[in-house]
């Protein structure tokens, strides 16, 4: 068996991170989705609650990238290629919430879940007061999840509540584009050479799996499905 020491370092961080893995993708609302069961108020709460911390992710990045320490200079242009590439990425999802039949208006004034609320405010948290180069650990949790589930969960969701291409395009896209994407995130997080950013990002990482595993398991609250029958 290989020793884990020998493994590159994103091959340690999915090792070390198995449980908080398994924890998001075990969430109730990710299992019916995945069987084709997930109501259209609850995809539209989902898409919600996406929008609460999408639209953070540039903000983010641009917090991460001003406060890198010199020795991480190297970052810099990865940030701006990041910055780049979500630009946008909230609009994307309020035009899902419309063509899902929801209204946007309602997603954009109603207040983040409790649990998205958490999720940002430690990304912030971790930008701001932490060793900024952590926030890589929720790249790697919410690029992962990406892949693993987008896509599937887009076919199921499409294919129950029978709606138009352009009410999946959030999903479908990030199912796409994180292919490259977790290609390049991985050969960033292999250049982390040091055991303090190693140890910041793999900290980020396990905290973010339960922080977004919670955010799908509170779509199960029914505070949240009233919200989101309100927006169609």
């Amino acid at each position: 068996m290989q020793s884990i020491t020998s493994l590159k370092f994103h091959e340690q961080l999915a090792s070390r991170t198995a449980h908080g893995r398994e924890y998001l993708t075990s969430a109730p609302i990710i299992r019916r989705a995945l069987a084709g069961q997930i109501q259209r108020e609850e995809y539209i709460a989902f898409l919600t609650q996406a929008f609460h911390h999408v639209r953070h992710t540039v903000p983010l990045m641009m917090a991460v990238g001003s406060r890198l320490p010199a020795r991480l200079d190297w970052l810099r242009k990865e940030i701006i290629h990041y910055t780049e590439e979500e630009e946008g990425h909230d609009q994307w999802i309020l035009n899902d919430i419309a063509a899902a039949g929801g209204d946007p208006s309602v997603a954009q004034s109603s207040p983040p879940s409790t649990a998205t609320d958490a999720m940002v405010a430690y990304a912030y948290d971790t930008a701001m007061r932490r060793n900024p180069a952590g926030f890589f650990g929720m790249v790697f949790v919410l690029e992962g999840a990406s892949i693993a589930l987008a896509c599937n969960a887009a076919d199921r969701i499409q294919a129950s509540l029978q709606v138009p291409n352009k009410a999946l395009t959030y999903l479908r896209s990030h199912g796409q584009l994180d292919q490259q994407h977790i290609q390049d995130l991985y050969a960033i997080l292999n250049r982390f050479d040091e055991d303090q950013d190693r140890a910041a990002v793999e900290r980020c990482a396990q905290v973010m799996f339960r922080l977004y595993g919670n955010v799908f398991r509170e779509l199960d609250e029914p505070s949240l499905a009233a919200t989101a029958g309100r927006a169609a």
